[in-house]
């Protein structure tokens, strides 16, 4: 039986277009991208969709963006405005805070695309990363073009994940997923209360030290001077951050220890120096000589700073 794509209601509105009718999307092939800001599948697969939708919009595609939030600071349509300025999104993007057009999909997933033909049909699905020279020979079969796949290297944290090296999953803060927490006592939920970092952490651990919060989705930190630790073992560390709408928060990261140096990542300079500004995903880490275990500590100038995930690459 054909699954037809469901009308887009029930946003909270839109980005870049008027939301698209069926008129708009009439004869078109249609490739739809489910998204949250703060997710890395998703900003390393952002360069692809981007590309596509440029190399064949002439040739009759439309993509829409819908924006799911994972974490209650995305709800914000300022953040979500800013992040797809700040990867030049130029296709419309559905603000779906109340999840009308994820249910009207049936979707579960961060990132998601759904391919629909002329008729409105959808004619494949993919969830997560990768794939993409078989979902850009998809777009070009139900456009019916045959041409060499669009060139496309992602940057910053756009860049590939380092696959061969990559033994840390990602790993959420707040008590209601949180897990391999491994300060002393263990965790205090929804309590105000001074943590510290034990002596050793064995691999995918992490650890608070200072005065913290620890709710649902986040760690809150309430006192001056409080950090994080993780052990990790990855190219790329990333750590999804919000100053809750205070103003900013210098932070300093360090690797073993001492400033990242080289191995520094878009969102810190060599010192390890950086400010939280907007909430999203921030690149710490971005190792340039082997890749090995290593101890990450990041450490904040004033209270309020919020953290959410660690993620790898």
């Amino acid at each position: 039986m054909a699954v037809h794509l469901p009308p887009f209601d029930g946003a909270a509105g839109w980005l870049n277009a008027e939301p698209p009718g069926p008129a708009d999307l009439r004869g078109r092939v249609v490739l739809v991208n489910f998204w949250t800001l703060t997710c890395i599948n998703w900003l390393r697969q952002e360069p692809y969709v981007r590309a596509w939708a440029r190399a064949y919009r002439d040739d009759g595609l439309v993509v829409v963006g819908v924006h799911t939030p994972e974490f209650s600071f995305e709800h914000d349509t300022d953040q979500v405005r800013q992040a797809v300025a700040a990867r030049s999104i130029d296709y419309p993007v559905a603000i779906d805070n109340d999840f009308a057009i994820w249910r009207a999909f049936a979707n579960q997933y961060w990132p998601a695309l759904y391919f629909a033909d002329t008729d409105g049909v959808i004619r494949d699905e993919h969830f997560g990363e990768g794939r993409y020279e078989e979902s850009e020979r998809v777009l070009q079969h139900l456009l019916g073009i045959d041409r060499e796949p669009s060139p496309v290297r992602g940057l910053g944290v756009e860049a590939e994940a380092d696959w061969a090296h990559l033994r840390t999953p990602e790993t959420y803060l707040g008590f209601s997923r949180g897990e391999h927490f491994a300060s002393p006592n263990g965790a205090a939920l929804d309590e105000r209360r001074a943590y510290d970092i034990p002596e050793r952490l064995d691999l995918n651990q992490w650890a608070l030290a200072g005065e913290w919060t620890i709710g649902a989705e986040n760690v809150v930190l309430d006192g001056a001077d409080g950090g994080i630790a993780f052990r990790f073992h990855a190219r790329d560390a990333h750590l999804v951050l919000s100053s809750g709408a205070r103003q900013p928060i210098g932070f300093r990261v360090l690797l073993d220890g001492a400033a990242p140096g080289a191995s520094h990542g878009v969102d810190v300079d060599e010192d390890g120096n950086g400010v939280l500004r907007e909430g999203r995903l921030y690149q710490l880490v971005r190792q340039q000589d082997t890749v090995g275990e290593r101890t990450l500590e990041i450490t904040f100038d004033e209270p309020g700073a919020e953290a959410y995930a660690f993620t790898f690459g």
